[in-house]
């Protein structure tokens, strides 16, 4: 396990000197245990929060869970009393949360045993304690995730923790417990109580996680993925093996397996890579005579989908408009034939912060069909994506502008100067005028 950083020695030293014990929870004592990286510290103690606001003067609270915020040179560290928590009738708040007395009171009431064990450190030396009720670190070494105690009650106390046991599982390329899992495929349709904004931040956290794929094999194995993306588990019972056809997946898997494929770690980029072909659910048609299966304008309808699932998970803006491109613009054509101009209108289509992206979802769909990862058309198409863009790409790039226009012609302000650009800048991009400021003058003359 990996030395407590000096500041947070400090921290709980502080503490013990005013006469009251603190640990280490959550998170942060999962991940000392696995030598990974901790990005977020809680503590409990049997402080309350005044006591803990008098002895950190510098510190944020305002919240019925009793957690106090104080701001280290480096990190923000929370601390929480030790705490019991009443009936959870809206399967997602305690209605009444009450101090308790020890920190095994407190850590019954966690969720998975990876998460309930705490560490401290013993007074006056250097060696810490780990608190381990549940056999928390032989689940860790396991590779498993398991609730505390009875599963249906955890998951029926807060449904959110459905979810959460995927996104661990995802997060640490861990199995969730066979009990855990049996008790999620029961209780799945609870997560309906939750806001989508919970779901989203959880969704998310799958899709960015080291093991994706399988996060979302989880959902559907767990029931989960029907109540939150339906129109990803409707791709499943959708085949594409056909006559003149590449894939050898149903719409479903080749999506999961594009999605295990996709080399970016944007997490929008990855989302896009695992919804662009559910369009097809709708488009499916087979010709009964040929067998061959088609999905013509599956990205026009899986577009009009996204959008609604980016709504849906209240994606922001940004988000929503990024994920929109990709699907919409995902089957792009690729051919040694292309001219300048169509490869241009590809990248202001999809934008050039988009442009690699795109590629990358390209890329996932490649390999999920069960291709090789590129080809020559592909590498000449990137090649040439680069060398465009070397060229006049819009009229701004042009070496003239509307005021070299309208001092040559004697005109004022108006449209026709920004038509009279746009007809430079065709000439320029056919390749019939140079982009100088020399020929352009030139063949300005001519709209005398």
């Amino acid at each position: 396990m990996k030395q407590l950083p000096d500041e947070v020695l400090q921290f709980m030293k502080s503490i013990q000197d005013n006469g009251f014990d603190v640990y280490v929870v959550g998170g942060a004592v999962r991940n000392l245990l696995l030598d990974n990286p901790v990005h977020n510290w809680d503590f409990t103690t049997n402080a309350t929060p005044e006591d803990i606001q008098k002895i950190f003067p510098n510190n944020f609270y305002h919240n019925v869970y009793g957690t106090v915020t104080v701001k280290s040179e480096t990190h923000l560290f929370e601390i929480t009393p030790y705490r019991f928590e009443g009936a959870y009738k809206d399967m997602r708040h305690p209605e009444k949360v009450t101090w308790a007395k020890t920190i095994e009171e407190d850590l019954s009431r966690r969720d998975f045993t990876i998460n309930a064990m705490a560490l401290s450190q013993v007074q006056g030396n250097s060696t810490f304690e780990l608190i381990d009720l549940y056999e928390g670190k032989k689940d860790l070494d396991g590779r498993i995730v398991r609730t505390v105690g009875d599963p249906d009650m955890r998951f029926k106390e807060d449904a959110l923790r459905l979810i959460r046991a995927v996104r661990f599982a995802s997060q640490l390329g861990f199995m969730i417990e066979s009990t855990t899992l049996a008790s999620i495929q029961r209780n799945a349709g609870r997560i309906v109580h939750i806001s989508w904004e919970r779901i989203r931040d959880e969704l998310l956290k799958i899709i960015a996680s080291n093991f994706p794929s399988e996060g979302v094999l989880f959902l559907r194995t767990s029931g989960l993925l029907q109540y939150i993306l339906p129109e990803l588990e409707a791709c499943f019972s959708v085949s594409q093996k056909s006559p003149k056809r590449h894939h050898i997946y149903d719409v479903g898997t080749h999506l999961v397996m594009a999605l295990k494929s996709c080399p970016s770690s944007d997490v929008i980029t990855r989302l896009a890579t695992l919804l662009h072909d559910i369009g097809k659910v709708e488009t499916y048609r087979k010709d009964p005579e040929t067998g061959i299966i088609t999905f013509h304008n599956h990205e026009v309808v899986g577009t009009q989908q996204v959008s609604r699932i980016a709504d849906r998970l209240k994606l922001s803006k940004e988000q929503k408009n990024k994920l929109i491109t990709l699907v919409q613009h995902h089957q792009f054509t690729v051919s040694e034939d292309q001219t300048d101009k169509a490869v241009r209108r590809f990248i202001r289509d999809v934008g050039k912060e988009y442009i690699q992206d795109m590629l990358d979802v390209r890329t996932g769909d490649r390999i999920g069909s069960g291709a090789t990862p590129t080809s020559w058309r592909l590498d000449l198409f990137k090649k040439r994506i680069i060398s465009v863009q070397q060229e006049p790409f819009t009229v701004k790039d042009l070496k003239i502008n509307g005021h070299d226009v309208m001092s040559v012609l004697g005109i004022s302000p108006s449209k026709k100067v920004g038509d009279i650009l746009d007809n430079l800048f065709a000439l320029v991009e056919e390749k019939k005028c140079e982009n100088t400021r020399e020929a352009l003058l030139t063949q300005l003359e001519t709209y005398r």
